[in-house]
């Protein structure tokens, strides 16, 4: 007779899930298993990650950093007016001056990749560094969700102005621009993977045909000067005095910090550069040269063509067309495409234009799709499925459309937005470059990296109070992780939290000294260290239940150093105090750390442990809420829970006793 495990199959059954199974496994298709069900590394990168040249890695950020271009400039005639090339030279001296040795100072200090949020994560401790960092996430969460969504309401207005296109999309913005964010979703929920190539390729033409256009328009200035006296007599008729011109354009430089955005993607993508042989993991120098020459290469770059750009639409442009309906609205540099270098020559622009902004949002969305896993479960903050990569594009596909249906797609509107996310993240990496020169006693960076992070703390101020569509988006990204961060946080509270275990020779000593038997260990506060407590609690621990040789009874101290922490690796050291024999570890939490201890013991050993606890005196409601905020609380009965979550065969079990 044969048995079998499970019922045979189904003639032509081949075994797969069918119907919301097999949903729920594509859906979860390569979420590592969480560290509540085993104990483990989680977020390891691939030994053979292939690694690109610094100059090729620059095309990838300059999706998003590049094609600005798109719209930037007509959103700085819009906003400047005549003011919009003295606004942008503002712009490129705060970019070259400020955000570029910001940057690079983050590259030098994060060159892994994490940015500037890690930064400010470990000069800022604790609970208080965790709120923070969720609020710098919803900040980053409005960068790359309105780049996402201005970008494909640019390429949108790309279309619908190109005048090949059918007459029948005039008015669907709306539904051109859904359908954009629909197929950058498919593209991602299909398995999207990093095409340097395409990177590469789409910005060498992009900058190639936008030098183009902006050499032809600069052309055209040059040789009629009368152009160029009408806009200086307007730009002095309308502001007076040169002083005063400076003044409004320093006032106005706030409205064009759009084109900041790209460097937090700079130094996120760090990983990606090709570094030396004699790169180490702790000191990848060839790795961060490569990063300070993508950084420098990039802002001049796009200083170069920002001001050009903004000098020969201004000047060229009717400002009526830079208006909301008119044809240079969004698309500035598109329009002088079209009327400079003909019809055929401004389709091609266009549709350049259309696919590095296609590609921009990609960009944004493998950016988030790195974020919030790096951070949140780390944090203990995020459901099991934000490990997996199609929940979240479903998740951050859903926040696109509404925000692309609040704001019907318009350009402009989503400008203040894009800014603020963009201004909140530089001002961040500002103030987290200073806190380090501070403290590294560096007095001269201090005053300098201050200095630029008061100019930053003023731009982002102003543009706050001028356009609160940022504050308001931010806010509701904001909210809505730290609730769904604090709720999940609880949710896996009773999970094993060790990301791996090692014990020092005399703590395997002390266990491997019970060649047969039970393993006996009473749980110890380390906050009293005296030979009487030991004893007390040795002799309590003997008065209740049966706990053999007191000789052989081990002791359990966890020291709790940061209890904001969720997973953290375990270090058990024994020594030996009073004459008693006791396993020291630091960790997050006490319950938790003693759970995953007293497995790792019975697997090492093949005996099953048994724990002596005293009931915790207080409120258990209390009790409860110092469990999960400071990591202690009522620790035996949350100790034998999270052992029944992790093990569920009772005969495997570590015992849990109290009295």
């Amino acid at each position: 007779m044969t048995s079998l495990a499970k019922a045979p199959a189904e003639p032509g059954d081949n075994g797969k899930p069918h119907g919301k199974a097999a949903m729920r496994q594509w859906l979860l298709e390569g979420m590592p298993e969480s560290s509540g069900k085993r104990q483990g590394p989680h977020g390891r990168p691939a030994a053979d990650h292939k690694r690109h040249s610094w100059w090729q890695v620059m095309c990838l950020t300059g999706l998003d950093y590049f094609s600005t271009l798109g719209y930037q400039p007509a959103i700085a005639a819009l906003a400047a007016g005549v003011l919009a090339p003295l606004a942008t030279i503002v712009l490129v001296l705060v970019t070259l001056l400020g955000a570029l040795p910001v940057y690079k100072r983050v590259a030098r200090e994060s060159p892994h990749g994490a940015g500037s949020i890690a930064m400010l994560e470990r000069l800022l401790p604790r609970w208080w560094g965790k709120l923070f960092v969720l609020a710098l996430l919803g900040f980053a969460a409005t960068d790359f969700m309105i780049t996402i969504t201005l970008s494909a309401a640019d390429a949108t207005a790309h279309v619908i102005e190109n005048p090949f296109a059918p007459d029948f999309l005039q008015g669907h913005n709306v539904g051109i621009t859904l359908f954009l964010i629909a197929g950058l979703a498919a593209v991602f929920l299909r398995g999207f993977k990093e095409a340097m190539s395409i990177a590469v390729a789409l910005v060498a033409v992009f900058l190639t045909l936008n030098l183009v256009v902006i050499s032809v328009a600069l052309a055209k200035v040059t040789q009629s000067p009368l152009l160029t006296a009408d806009w200086w007599g307007a730009l002095t008729t309308q502001h007076g005095s040169p002083f005063m011109v400076i003044a409004v354009a320093l006032l106005v430089f706030p409205r064009l910090a759009l084109g900041l955005s790209g460097f937090e993607t700079g130094v996120a993508v760090m990983p990606q550069i090709k570094g030396r042989y004699s790169d180490t993991e702790q000191n990848p120098e060839g790795r961060i040269k490569g990063a300070h020459k993508l950084l420098t290469t990039a802002a001049l770059i796009m200083s170069t063509f920002l001001i050009t750009s903004s000098l020969a639409t201004t000047i060229l442009i009717p400002a009526a067309e830079f208006q909301p309906g008119g044809e240079a609205n969004g698309r500035a540099l598109a329009f002088l495409a079209h009327e400079l270098l003909g019809e055929g020559f401004g389709t091609v622009y266009d549709i350049s234009t259309i696919a590095i902004l296609w590609f921009a949002g990609a960009s944004a969305m493998a950016g988030l799709l790195n974020l919030v896993p790096r951070y949140l479960p780390r944090f203990g903050m995020a459901p099991e499925w934000a490990s997996a990569v199609r929940p979240l594009v479903l998740v951050f596909t859903v926040i696109a459309v509404v925000i692309t249906i609040l704001f019907k797609a318009d350009v402009d509107a989503q400008g203040g937005a894009y800014a603020t996310g963009v201004l909140v993240l530089i001002t961040s990496a500002a103030i987290a470059v200073t806190l380090s020169a501070k403290r590294k006693g560096e007095k001269g960076k201090v005053i300098g990296f201050g200095a630029v992070s008061l100019a930053f703390v003023y731009t982002t101020v102003a543009n706050s109070i001028e356009r609160p569509d940022g504050l308001k988006i931010a806010a509701f990204f904001i909210l809505g992780i730290v609730v769904v961060s604090l709720l999940s946080r609880m949710r896996r509270a009773f999970e094993l939290r060790a990301t791996y275990i090692r014990m020092d020779e005399a703590a395997m000593n002390f266990v491997a000294a019970v060649d047969e038997g039970t393993i006996r260990i009473i749980s110890h506060d380390p906050k009293t260290r005296n030979a009487a407590a030991y004893r007390r609690k040795l002799s309590h621990a003997a008065q209740v239940n049966d706990i053999g040789d007191p000789r052989e009874v081990l002791f359990m101290e966890v020291i709790v150093d940061d209890s904001s922490d969720f997973e953290t690796a375990l270090e058990v050291h024994g020594i030996t105090r009073h004459g008693f024999k006791i396993l020291q570890v630091h960790s997050s939490n006490v319950p938790n750390t003693i759970a995953a201890v007293l497995l790792h013991i019975r697997d090492a050993t093949g005996l099953i442990p048994h724990i002596y606890f005293r009931w915790t005196e207080g409120n258990p409601i209390t009790n409860l809420l110092k469990f999960l905020f400071i990591g202690e609380g009522e620790i035996a009965p949350v100790t034998r829970e999270v052992l029944r979550e992790a093990e569920p065969d009772l005969t495997q079990r570590p015992w849990v006793h109290v009295g």
